[in-house]
């Protein structure tokens, strides 16, 4: 009994467990902080890589758009309704029920 409070009575183990208890509960970095910056940051990881991929395949898709004609017509068609002039375009659109 007489160690357990003599333990408590140690100047350098009562600065380092206020310390400690400062450090993870009440500093501006304390481990709740901690916890959420690392989720944030693994989030924002998740998401450059998501946008890395998009803009891989935009790319690709711009550098086809630019060497292929036939894509480039196909693109015009479908996307700006374009056509020629001997031609006519329906375009057909669904209603919803």
């Amino acid at each position: 009994m007489k160690k357990v409070f003599s333990i408590f009575k140690n100047k350098y183990f009562l600065t380092i467990t206020t310390l400690f208890v400062w450090v993870v509960f009440f500093d501006k970095n304390d481990l709740k902080t901690q916890i959420e910056f690392r989720k944030q940051v693994k989030q924002l990881q998740e998401e450059r890589n998501y946008y890395a991929k998009e803009i891989f395949g935009i790319t690709s898709v711009i550098n086809e758009l630019y060497t292929n004609p036939k894509t480039l017509e196909k693109f015009a068609r479908e996307k700006y309704l374009m056509k020629r002039d001997n031609e006519e375009i329906f375009v057909l659109v669904e209603e919803k029920k």
